[in-house]
């Protein structure tokens, strides 16, 4: 066994409890093995075998999103050639330099067992990868069973339920993932409530939250945390290994050079009342920009949790800085901003933002995805993790996509089929957004007496009286939208015209919205074929000769 740490106690809300669950070989992240097989691993096990590894399968995408930056940090201690390692800040001064080194680290095919057992036994100090460590628990703040207090002076946490993203809390909260009440919380396994863990420090709300004295105010309310209502954009390998390596974010970021980097794991707990730490590569820019502290109380046998706080961490305003996994698309007001998350759309509408350099002066594509080694672009696909929530305290949907290997089109090495994929993409787009007039208009036509249903007629829609047409009919064109776009962006089909396909496919929508019983209604039929004659705008002349 490695890394024998002592046991600790503490009071820790009412009770006393010891370290016990140790990341780093405790089975917590699910993945699949080369052969198929899934298995649960810890820290160790998983850079060991990361060559022999396919796939992570963690079931909550805002988890594996913050995992991964997590994992990109480690990686960068522990990948190295010789003794320079891929976060060494005097090769990181000349990118070309790092990204040899980076080349070389990929040809190894593997992490060095030695390197692994030194970062997490040695380099890191004892119970800091420990879940439940008395001192200085992963990823949390002990000083909250003292600090979340009421009135009285006794211990007031969160609620088991507030931990775990998808639980009810309070009175009004919205069941989504199982039936739950504050009053008969169930506890959670000790290995999910470390995936709940990292979402809540990626993905947390803004807004009230449970009160922290450290002054004389308690003060209960806190900010959104980095990565909320946001989509992460990660390179994504046959082995775990090269996602991983490939993951570590190149060193041409804004960050603190001066300043030593490090993780919460690796330096001594914040001063919430301080002023922040500087931004600092690769460290600090994945792991040190929560907005939430947490500590979770456990079960006496430690397998599980029962409770937990979560409250603020800082009141100082969040460090700007660009996350390398995310686009950027360009406001109103000419800044840029991350793409929100939607759970309604889908991971393919986002391609040409990923294929295409920043020549797009609205778009700019995740830094991540620069300088990927020539030699793997063909076999290189791009796996999103997203959460759609608004920016206080709704969580709607969240999701995990992956594309088929499409970074071999990226346009500085197939300019050709970057575009090509645009222009699918721009088509597919145009035939939803005018698939979506056409079923208002038609809804109309067969609603309104007033209105004349002939060609040339002016028709005025009334944006809060839709008619549900629009949405049946987007609902089933997006899908097949889908279908078409990949049967179309291959290289057969660069400068052929397509826009037929997706009109085809937005017709077929229309037709399925509206039904076979409406449609022989002679009102009906007329605002139907006003519909279609708005959709068949998109083919050009030619096509339709």
């Amino acid at each position: 066994m490695h890394g024998v740490v002592p046991i600790h106690a503490l009071l820790r809300g009412g009770v006393y409890v010891s370290g016990g669950f140790d990341l780093r070989d405790e089975p917590w992240i699910p993945v699949r093995l080369a052969t198929g097989e899934p298995v649960r691993v810890g820290l160790r096990e998983l850079f060991k075998r990361a060559h022999e590894i396919a796939d992570l399968e963690l079931p909550v995408p805002p988890a594996a999103a913050g995992l991964l930056r997590i994992l990109a940090v480690i990686t960068a201690r522990i990948a190295r050639d010789g003794a320079v390692r891929l976060d060494d800040a005097g090769v990181a001064e000349d990118i070309g330099k790092w990204l040899l080194l980076r080349r070389r680290v990929l040809k190894q095919g593997r992490f060095d067992p030695d390197a692994v057992d030194a970062y997490l036994d040695e380099e890191v100090p004892a119970g800091r990868f420990d879940l439940f460590d008395a001192q200085r628990p992963f990823l949390q703040d002990p000083r909250l069973a003292g600090q979340c207090v009421d009135g009285k002076g006794a211990p007031n946490p969160s609620g088991v339920n507030k931990l775990v993203f998808g639980r009810p809390t309070g009175v009004n909260g919205a069941v989504l993932f199982g039936h739950f009440t504050d009053t008969a919380p169930v506890p959670v396994p000790a290995h999910e409530a470390v995936w709940h863990l990292i979402a809540q420090l990626y993905f947390g709300p803004s807004g009230q939250c449970t009160p922290r004295r450290i002054t004389t105010m308690r003060t209960g309310s806190g900010d959104a945390a980095p990565l909320r209502k946001s989509v992460s954009y990660f390179p994504w390998a046959p082995q775990l290994f090269t996602t991983l390596v490939l993951s570590v974010p190149g060193p041409q970021v804004e960050a603190d050079w001066e300043t030593p980097d490090a993780c919460p794991w690796e330096e001594e707990l914040n001063d919430p009342l301080g002023p922040l730490h500087a931004v600092t590569w690769p460290g600090r820019l994945l792991t040190g920009r929560f907005r939430h502290a947490v500590l979770l109380v456990p079960s006496a046998d430690h397998r599980s949790v029962t409770d937990a706080y979560i409250t603020w961490s800082t009141h100082q305003s969040a460090l700007q800085v660009r996350d390398p996994y995310q686009i950027l698309d360009r406001r109103k007001d000419g800044a840029f901003q991350p793409r929100e998350a939607d759970g309604s759309r889908a991971l393919w509408r986002d391609l040409d933002s990923l294929l295409l350099k920043d020549s797009l002066q609205d778009v700019q594509r995740p830094p991540c995805l620069e300088e990927l080694p020539k030699r793997l672009l063909p076999s290189l696909r791009v796996r999103a993790y997203g959460f759609d929530q608004d920016g206080q305290q709704k969580d709607s949907v969240w999701f995990q996509a992956t594309t088929p290997a499409v970074l071999q089109w990226q346009e500085e090495s197939d300019p050709q089929m970057a575009h090509h994929v645009s222009r699918c993409h721009r088509l597919a787009e145009d035939a939803g957004a005018r698939l979506d007039f056409a079923a208002k208009i038609a809804w109309k036509i067969a609603t309104d007496t007033s209105v004349d249903p002939s060609a040339r007629a002016k028709i005025r829609i009334d944006q809060k009286k839709p008619g549900p047409w629009a949405g049946r009919a987007l609902a089933r064109y997006w899908p097949a939208a889908e279908t078409v776009f990949w049967q179309l962006a291959k290289p057969e089909h660069i400068g052929a015209g397509i826009e037929r396909r997706f009109v085809e496919a937005a017709l077929a929508a229309l037709d399925e919205a509206i039904g076979p019983a409406n449609r022989a209604d002679i009102r009906v039929a007329r605002a139907r074929s006003r519909a279609r004659a708005i959709l068949f705008g998109l083919v050009p002349a030619t096509a339709n000769a």
